[in-house]
């Protein structure tokens, strides 16, 4: 096949997103049926050949994708960030483009929470569900993965002590914990290595030209090595998404989507709108851009955070369409979406919100407009300090849930569901930040419309 007649990488990223869906749903229904295969004189289930598929070859395939694009996700923000600081030409410079983040921050968080409080105020999905469905998912609130997620939420900070954590005492102790955290670390995780990257782009700035050159040189060498890397990731991201959407859909059965259905709907509907209408107001009336060309511009990044389930391992994708489809100064999108990464997660935000209130519904805990005034303002918080990880969000729901009375173990309810609704949050969280960088983006810097396909 001809290079131009070559399907495009979110074309081929999308068909194996599908390929991994038809092929679980497949598998699913041969074991639901009872179906058995003949293999050496004995039969061996069709759920016995599903599980051993997820195990062995969907599980590892995905988690060398994922391994591929997390190997350099330290690297590339430290560059990226690094560089993004020192390109804006001084601390003022700084400081006027982190006001302009906070309050795109505040309106864009704002108004997702606000989204999701007033659809689970009028839908009440928590309410209504028949008592044997109700046992049924009470039996998810034992077990592992609760018990860990409990124990990450009492390990909550006080304000003082976060804000001190978040300047770095060893910023290599703190970029190693970001994936696979030390249970005795106590330190500012990935906040501290964010703000331990803006004071290096500082200095770079302060001591002048011609002695950080080298420095300068050596991190955007780092830079597009890191990219280089992503682009092997990129090859072969169609067979990895395939295999991380077959592991998902193999897991989930549809029972539990049954049973779960009016909260879901509420997540998504609420995801939908903040993407669609939240957003597309942004672009239109802060940024003067085309929302649909906008959207047009990022179907990679969007198809990757979706797949990925990862603000970190979609942030080289987003980094590269940003400058590259979207048409964002260099300096710019590089300082706003490694920072966004953590800090701007509107998604997790709406997310956290609905799913506190949910939680209150099913358990008969009343919250007063002063109690969910507070959910809102905590969700928001909460958006800010969540790891770009996939089910980061869910020890923070936890101690939300505390906040407000509601049993934490309740999260056991939500955790079969929440994978879809992790992918689906984090295309908006991702998203989101490419708007915010467009909306901050100086207007003389930046280019009219996204840039065409190639």
């Amino acid at each position: 096949m001809s290079e131009k007649r070559r399907l495009s990488l979110p074309v081929r990223i999308l068909l194996g997103l599908l390929a991994g869906v038809a092929l679980a749903a497949i598998g699913r229904t041969l074991a639901a049926e009872g179906y058995a295969l003949r293999w050496g004189g004995k039969l061996i289930p069709a759920e016995d050949i599903l599980d051993w598929t997820t195990s062995n070859v969907a599980q590892p395939v995905g988690n060398i994708f994922l391994n591929l694009m997390f190997m350099v996700v330290i690297p590339l923000v430290f560059s990226s960030l690094a560089l993004g600081v020192a390109g804006l030409g001084d601390l003022k410079t700084v400081g006027r483009l982190g006001g302009k983040i906070l309050a795109g921050t505040i309106l864009l968080s704002g108004a997702s929470v606000i989204i999701g409080l007033v659809l689970v105020n009028t839908f009440k999905p928590g309410m209504g569900i028949e008592e044997s469905a109700r046992a049924k998912l009470m039996e998810r609130t034992t077990g592992a993965d609760v018990e860990k997620s409990l124990k990450l939420a009492e390990q909550s900070k006080p304000f003082a002590q976060v804000i001190s954590d978040s300047f770095s005492r060893n910023p290599v102790e703190d970029a190693a914990n970001l994936f696979t955290p030390n249970p005795n670390y106590r330190g500012g995780g990935i906040m501290a290595f964010l703000v331990f990257c803006i004071i290096v782009g500082a200095a770079i700035t302060s001591v002048g030209v011609e002695k950080s050159a080298p420095v300068v040189k050596f991190l955007e060498s780092l830079q597009e090595l890191c990219m280089a890397v992503i682009g092997y990731a990129m090859a072969f991201a169609p067979f990895g998404v395939a295999a991380l959407i077959f592991q998902t859909s193999a897991k989930i059965g549809l029972s539990l989507f049954v049973v779960l259905g009016k909260y879901i709907a509420v997540v998504l509907a609420g995801l939908l709108i903040q993407l669609l209408v939240t957003y597309s107001a942004a672009l239109w009336l802060v940024a003067r851009r085309s929302p649909l060309k906008f959207f047009a511009a990022i179907e990679e990044v969007i198809i990757t955070a979706f797949s990925t389930s990862s603000s970190n391992a979609t942030l080289p994708t987003s980094l590269r369409v940003s400058q590259t489809r979207v048409g964002l100064p260099k300096s710019t999108s590089s300082f706003v979406l490694t920072v966004g990464a953590t800090g701007n997660q509107n998604g997790t935000a709406l997310f956290e919100g609905i799913t506190v209130l949910f939680l209150a519904q099913f358990f008969g805990v009343h919250l007063d407009i002063h109690a969910q005034c507070t959910v809102v303002l905590m969700s928001m918080l909460a958006g800010v300090g969540t790891a770009g990880v996939p089910g980061g969000s869910i020890p923070l729901i936890a101690l939300l849930l505390q906040q407000v009375g509601v049993p934490a173990a309740g999260i056991g309810i939500i955790l079969g569901v929440d994978r879809l609704l992790d992918m689906s949050r984090t295309v908006v969280n991702v998203v989101g930040d490419i708007v915010l960088a467009t909306m901050v983006s100086p207007k003389d810097g930046i280019q009219n419309e996204p840039v065409a396909d190639a």
